[in-house]
């Protein structure tokens, strides 16, 4: 789903305070993403961008050009109820974000934590 699906899919995450948890994950063919946590709904997401298209201005300075709300797509990872949790499941993800395919770390460590994908219930 792209972001804005997201957030309408449920108002508490655009209401809700987001803990960011990396912006450089990426996967075996070097396509990056961020981490964030929802706090109000315990949701653990990863967000994906296309590669930026650059351009240069008549000045010759080259720029990002913006992407779409609708390529910006959405996943939801991970089901994770409070704070100390996600610090319990998520120790060391500094350290592993920076390495080759480290997104492959971080669907082993939801694994070892049996983290659901979503709430119970």
């Amino acid at each position: 789903m792209d972001i804005e699906e997201f957030y309408e899919a449920d108002e508490r995450r655009r209401r809700s305070e987001e803990i960011e948890l990396g912006t450089d994950w990426h996967d075996g063919d070097g396509a990056r993403y961020e981490l964030s946590w929802v706090t109000d709904t315990g949701e653990l997401y990863v967000m994906g961008e296309p590669d930026t298209p650059m351009s240069v201005d008549l000045f010759g300075d080259l720029y990002e050009r913006p992407v779409p709300t609708s390529a910006v797509t959405v996943a939801v990872v991970g089901w994770i109820p409070d704070r100390a949790r996600l610090e319990q499941v998520l120790d060391g993800w500094q350290a592993a974000m920076g390495g080759p395919n480290s997104i492959s770390w971080l669907a082993e460590r939801l694994r070892q934590q049996a983290v659901p994908r979503q709430a119970p219930g």
